[in-house]
């Protein structure tokens, strides 16, 4: 029988290499990650600067009326399709109208006080949503977003693991735990600056990842249906009349918070009306208090409704709403205080994710997180370099993960939380059964 003697120093090097191989393999996605996501922290402010002509408008006494700014640019531009129309959330700020041009999806921005076309914007062209497109799924549309979601639970298991090996396995000092060692050498050193580091962003790093996650495709996917299907999402109580019959989902026609994008859509009663005014619809946004951030999307076909998305900084001001397009009445009226506890809760992850909530204070935070990855990556790598002999990737060596049973159920239970998890682990199982053992370079190079 094995004693705790025995046991520890193999956990401890099982632990170390499966550490080494996932810093080794993900590392350069979570250093891609948190450089990306460090920009997109600051998407106001860029976007500010940098369509600062388009967007900033004279006050004036009076606005023009909504169908009035649209019907000016349909003037300029005959053959497009209004999608949008978004009022802007502040005196100076200019309204954007939203249309389908030959093919070509642009905003169009309009002052709201004359009406003159301020300029347009190609939607493609729009640089944060590229940063955007870029940290969710590497410009690579589903593969990417696979890869991206694979790299944060792999990422997961990265913390996990390096949490285990900087805990103090004598007794606690300060030295190499909380702050470097500077005069241990250079090995020692190098050692610190990685493990330090982490520990002090290993919770932020993990909340990020979380937060995160709700957004990928897969694992985001079937947790955002479990949240519907077991009834922690939307009520009853937010539609009014008859429940919606249809299986479209909001997602599908608008862009709206995490919680209503599986909201079924209800239809417009069509019994002869005239579709009523985008002015309306305004009124409507107006009396009932939505935050002026919001953007109406207009109705497809004639049992469609205006959409109204309001999706701002602080997670407890957005709203979803569905307006009949014949007699403006409210068909859906979705809001943070009808979310379920994980509506609320993912609610609250995105928006300090998105380093929202808190403003400046929030942005700063994150970054310094953001940075921190970056860091210890590095270092990372560079730890290994230093430690690295010319002919073998200088893997730890350590008995198969099967010998040591408490880190083994860790890994199952987590393949089972993160699904493309437990499929990696299984291909590289079968990898290093067919290959890496059977071939003794593979094997010695592998330090298998």
């Amino acid at each position: 029988m094995k004693t705790d003697k025995q046991t520890r120093p193999s956990l401890y090097k099982t632990v170390w290499r499966w550490h080494f191989y996932a810093g080794l393999l993900i590392a350069p996605f979570l250093i891609i990650l948190a450089v990306t996501g460090s920009i997109y922290l600051y998407k106001p402010q860029i976007e500010n600067f940098l369509y600062k002509d388009l967007y900033e408008v004279t006050p004036q006494d009076e606005r023009i009326s909504p169908t009035t700014q649209i019907e000016e640019v349909k003037k300029h531009y005959p053959d497009a399709v209004v999608t949008t129309f978004r009022p802007g959330e502040s005196d100076n700020r200019s309204s954007e109208v939203g249309i389908m041009n030959h093919d070509e999806s642009l905003t169009i921005f309009s002052d709201p006080y004359t009406g003159n076309i301020i300029g347009e914007l190609n939607n493609e062209d729009r640089i944060m949503d590229k940063i955007e497109e870029f940290h969710g799924e590497l410009m690579a549309g589903t593969v990417g977003d696979r890869i991206v979601e694979l790299v944060a639970c792999w990422a997961v298991i990265l913390v996990i693991t390096g949490f285990y090996l900087w805990m103090p396995k004598k007794k606690f000092t300060v030295s190499g735990v909380l702050i470097p060692r500077f005069k241990k050498g250079k090995k020692i050193l190098v050692r610190d600056l990685h493990a330090v580091p982490g520990f002090w962003i290993a919770a932020g790093m993990l909340f990020l990842i979380m937060t995160g996650l709700p957004w990928s495709g897969f694992w985001g996917g079937h947790f955002q249906n479990f949240a519907t299907q077991t009834g922690v999402g939307y009520p009853p109580s937010i539609y009014f009349g008859s429940a919606p019959t249809a299986t479209i989902q909001t997602k599908d026609i608008a862009d709206v918070p995490w919680a209503a994008e599986n909201l079924e859509i209800p239809s417009s009663e069509v019994e002869g009306f005239i579709p009523i005014p985008i002015d309306e619809v305004v009124t409507v946004a107006e009396r009932e208090g939505i935050h002026p951030s919001y953007t109406i999307y207009m109705p497809s076909d004639p049992t469609g409704v205006y959409t109204l998305s309001a999706y701002p900084p602080k997670a407890q001001d957005e709203l979803t709403m569905h307006v009949d397009q014949y007699t403006g009445a409210v068909l859906t009226d979705y809001r943070f205080e009808n979310y379920g506890l994980i509506g609320k809760v993912v609610a609250l992850g995105v928006t300090l994710h998105k380093g929202t909530q808190f403003g400046w204070f929030n942005q700063f935070i994150s970054l310094i997180i953001c940075w921190g990855i970056i860091f210890v990556a590095f270092s990372g790598y560079y730890l290994w370099l230093i430690r690295k002999k010319k002919h073998d990737l200088s893997a730890p060596k350590a008995p198969s993960a099967r010998k040591v049973k408490g880190f083994l159920i860790l890994v199952i239970i987590l393949g089972i939380i993160f699904p493309l998890v437990g499929v990696s682990i299984i291909v590289v199982w079968l990898i290093d059964w067919l290959f890496i053992q059977r071939i003794p370079k593979l094997k010695q190079f592998f330090h298998a």
